[in-house]
């Protein structure tokens, strides 16, 4: 299946380096979460991969081929900051749209009717864009990028502005386009909506790509952890060698152990001595991840 690649971007503007040596790929089918802080790239580099802007060096590629003019017809793209025509009314904007991606009438028609449809704006259809609330311009704005049907999706901020329920919405259309085999790259700072969404996901920092891989590899950790609520006595201490306890409240600790038999021993001595009624290991959520790989590149620097 093909996959989209980005090889060593490189993008300065005069002395600032917004981009230094980015390299990822995004599979067919899969949903890649690109997160970063403010000023990180993110922008830069999708406007790249859609030939809006030039980078200085490296190369994106689709199919193993650079992508070329014919490539970004097929490609759907949502900027940030909203490229509809305010005073121009919902369906002769989104059929004007599919029309320029090459369908005929009849289909553009039937795209539009539908896209509207799936994004909960069917009966805006006649109204012009400015007269929409923010998050039904974020929707008629998502199916502009849909509505030539494309191979490839690059989404910046796609939820920004939008309400749970439109969140919801637009994160199964998201998932739908997955499962047909586009490859689905898109920006947010909304890290547990990323965590949830997404098979892989890149962190970009300073123009730099700082972590990237699965929610599971990059939640991986040496420092194994578990939260553990019971009622043991007061004078209870495990006999378990490699684990060490800290009370976190009445009837609450964080166990630390040197592995999972460690920490089996300290759950085998609760029993022994009282009631266990949570057991649980602690991950790293990707905002800590996010906080963290941040956080050490600014002590690095």
């Amino acid at each position: 299946m093909p996959t989209l690649e980005i090889d060593s971007l490189a993008k300065s503007y005069g002395t600032v380096r917004a981009l230094d040596g980015v390299s990822f790929d995004v599979n067919s089918g899969e949903l890649f979460g690109f997160v970063g802080s403010n000023g990180a790239g993110k922008t830069t580099t999708m406007r790249i991969i859609l030939g809006v802007l030039r980078g200085d060096f490296g190369e994106v590629r689709w199919d193993g081929a650079p992508v070329d003019l014919d490539v970004r017809k097929r490609i759907g793209y949502m900027p940030e900051e909203r490229g509809l025509y305010p005073r121009m009314k919902v369906g002769e904007q989104l059929v004007y749209l599919a029309r320029l991606h090459g369908l005929d009438a009849g289909a553009a028609h039937a795209a539009m009717e539908h896209w509207t449809e799936v994004l909960g704006v069917a009966e805006r259809r006649g109204d012009e864009v400015e007269k929409l609330s923010l998050g039904n311009q974020q929707r008629v704005q998502l199916a502009s990028a849909l509505v030539h049907q494309p191979d490839i999706l690059v989404l910046d901020e796609p939820f920004s502005g939008l309400d749970p329920v439109a969140v919801a919405v637009m994160s199964d259309v998201l998932r739908t386009q997955a499962d047909r085999g586009v490859p689905v790259i898109f920006s947010s700072h909304q890290l547990e909506l990323v965590e949830r969404l997404c098979d892989r996901v890149g962190i970009v920092k300073a123009g730099r790509l700082v972590a990237s891989g699965t929610i599971d590899e990059l939640r991986a950790t040496d420092q194994l952890q578990w939260h553990l609520t019971g009622t043991m006595p007061e004078t209870w201490t495990p006999d378990a060698p490699g684990a060490t306890l800290t009370p976190q409240g009445p009837g609450v600790w964080r166990v630390e152990a040197e592995s999972t038999d460690a920490a089996q021993a300290v759950v085998a001595s609760a029993l022994h001595h009282g009631v266990v009624s949570e057991f649980t290991q602690v991950r790293p959520t990707l905002t800590d991840l996010f906080q963290g790989v941040v956080s050490e590149e600014e002590v690095a620097a």
